[in-house]
């Protein structure tokens, strides 16, 4: 993650943190509002509100009259948000074929293999309290 924060900052983005890219997935794929992203992300609805006026500030979001309801405001990902996103997943692309130069493309497969058998192959959500101890059987 601290490679891809570095590189992200080489390319013109040095203002981009982790929980800025979940919080921008999230928004992309639906929380549109600071209470909706809070659930996605875990986090209180406070925390998500500061997060979402940083991401304003930097021009990554925007909030937008909703068509339905003239006094609510949706947060949409901004062309420049996406960008970031896009670079984003360009860069772990790229870190994976260093490592795959370092180590071997084999190795790196018997890695990640690994890696989906301690924590599976379905993608980590954050959006619901306690995701860990459900997936495993576990109560919460």
């Amino acid at each position: 993650m601290d490679a891809a924060i570095v590189e992200l900052a080489e390319r013109g983005h040095e203002d981009v943190r982790p929980v800025h890219d979940f919080a921008l997935r999230a928004i992309a794929a639906g929380a549109d509002s600071a209470s909706e992203l809070g659930r996605r992300l875990s986090i209180t609805k406070q925390s998500a509100a500061k997060t979402i006026v940083v991401l304003q500030e930097r021009g990554y979001v925007t909030r937008e009259a909703d068509p339905r309801d003239g006094r609510r405001k949706r947060l949409q990902v901004t062309a420049l948000g996406f960008e970031v996103l896009r670079q984003g997943e360009a860069i772990f692309d790229e870190l994976r074929e260093q490592w795959a130069k370092q180590i071997g493309a084999a190795e790196l497969e018997t890695i990640e293999k690994h890696l989906t058998a301690l924590v599976g192959t379905q993608p980590v959500r954050f959006d619901t309290p306690g995701w860990i101890a459900r997936d495993v059987g576990d109560p919460v």
